[in-house]
């Protein structure tokens, strides 16, 4: 039996999920069973979903420019508050599969310093109610000039707003 996810049903319908490659198929993938766990735990109201409410968009674009703030500057302790401290979290990456607040933690703490200072581009903060929200980006490293692609899950606890799960990858070439 099909349960009716609203408008973010609607989106994830008519998203062009073809032109992924295998790692953004797992991640959409991914994506798509953490809001159903959430909607079904009552988190999100599956039938009215509100997308994109200002207030909310707001809130979330802070936090995560906050963490892109942290991240270039290598802030540790604030990349960390910013992660959910569950060991649920799932951080992927290029070079690591991370599962677990404190599998990402100790990542953070042990990660190369070079190479951090990068420059987003088509960046798009979507929120599914009030609770709920995914972040995406493309970047190019400054020094390098590497470029790769970043999704995050945020989700409102009572700390805040926090990534649940993460993936970044580096484009070839």
């Amino acid at each position: 039996m099909r349960q009716s996810c609203g408008d973010f049903e609607l989106a994830f319908l008519n998203f062009d999920f073809l032109n992924f490659d295998s790692e953004s198929w797992r991640v959409s993938s991914q994506l798509t069973v953490i809001f159903l766990q959430l909607s079904f735990l009552g988190r999100i109201d599956r039938t009215s979903v509100e997308i994109n409410r200002p207030d909310v968009v707001a809130e979330v674009t802070a936090a995560f420019e906050r963490y892109e703030q942290a991240l270039v500057n290598n802030d540790v302790a604030t990349l960390d508050e910013l992660f959910w401290q569950s060991p649920h979290t799932i951080r992927y990456s290029a070079t690591e599969n991370l599962y677990s607040y404190e599998a990402i933690a100790a990542f953070r703490a042990s990660r190369p310093t070079g190479d951090l200072r990068r420059a987003l581009r088509n960046t798009v903060i979507t929120t599914y109610g009030s609770d709920f929200a995914t972040a995406n980006t493309e970047f190019r490293r400054t020094s390098s000039g590497k470029t790769g692609r970043q999704s995050q899950v945020w989700l409102r606890t009572p700390a805040g707003w926090r990534v649940v799960c993460a993936h970044v990858s580096l484009l070839g070439g």
